[in-house]
């Protein structure tokens, strides 16, 4: 994934999101060829020149300033997190910074994960890969893989491809368009700051081949980083279970976050998770 291309791509999208009267512009001309703003709209609205920004959206200006891309953000009406991105994708990283090993939990971490009886507790690499998870997550999320696939490194699970080609994960979310959302948003953030990361650009192809609802919503160029929700599962053995989701990042390994579930205290959610937990 270039980020050059990527950039271009990230812009012309937002860019066909937006009209004329969003923006608070009169539109010239009875006949538009593009679908959004035009570049000569957007430039105007950023304050800058057109040949600017054209060489800024083909990837032909590496130097880009803040300022700058501020401007180009909030004309396009980005929220923080999108500018971030904006700027991420403005800026690469430096070649070279590829993974050479697998990613690994800390021994320490690990054991707070498996101290945890009741809340489904994982731990979530850069590319979305399971690197480790307590038993009542495997019980909740995918108890038909084995429950030492995440200490492979070759065998390990991969949320998004969990939620993209498992019928079982399909299922499991009483609400799987906002799961899948979610989902496509996160790589499409991860992307932006590791652009030249093998195994995500290897998930990323295969997604997009194999499923064309991710490619149809990787096209839109979603951008949210993991935040807390509520989320409704559908568990095939203990029925409906409403879960808080807490996502935190890792102080000592920030490539990695570890997702939290916790039911509301005496609920029928928790009944349903202790019960779970049991079998």
């Amino acid at each position: 994934m270039a980020a050059s291309t990527e950039l271009g791509r990230f812009l012309r999208v937002r860019r066909d999101r937006l009209t004329p009267e969003d923006v608070g512009l009169d539109p010239y001309g009875s006949r538009r060829r593009v679908p959004g703003l035009r570049r000569e709209e957007l430039a105007q609205l950023a304050g800058v020149s057109v040949a600017y920004y054209t060489r800024l959206e083909q990837g032909q200006s590496a130097n880009a300033s803040d300022a700058v891309l501020d401007a180009i953000g909030r004309a396009l009406r980005l929220d923080e997190e999108e500018r971030a991105h904006l700027r991420g994708l403005a800026r690469p990283p430096r070649k070279g910074a590829r993974r050479s090993r697998p990613e690994r939990v800390r021994p320490a971490t690990l054991a707070v994960l498996r101290s945890m009886d009741l809340n489904p507790a994982l731990i979530l690499g850069r590319a979305a890969d399971i690197l480790a998870w307590n038993r009542p997550a495997h019980a909740l999320l995918a108890p038909h893989l084995p429950l030492d696939a995440p200490d492979r490194p070759s065998d390990r699970p991969n949320m998004a491809r969990l939620v993209f080609l498992e019928p079982h994960t399909r299922d499991l979310y009483a609400d799987w368009p906002a799961k899948a959302r979610d989902t496509v948003a996160y790589l499409r953030k991860a992307a932006g700051q590791w652009p030249d990361d093998p195994a995500l650009t290897e998930l990323v192809g295969e997604l997009a081949v194999k499923n064309e609802e991710f490619a149809a919503l990787w096209a839109r160029h979603p951008v949210r980083d993991c935040h807390s929700v509520e989320v409704t599962f559908w568990h095939p053995l203990v029925g409906e279970m409403k879960l808080a989701e807490e996502v935190f990042r890792l102080q000592e390994q920030p490539d990695q976050r570890l997702a939290v579930f916790a039911a509301e205290p005496d609920s029928a959610s928790e009944s349903a998770l202790r019960l779970l937990c049991a079998l």
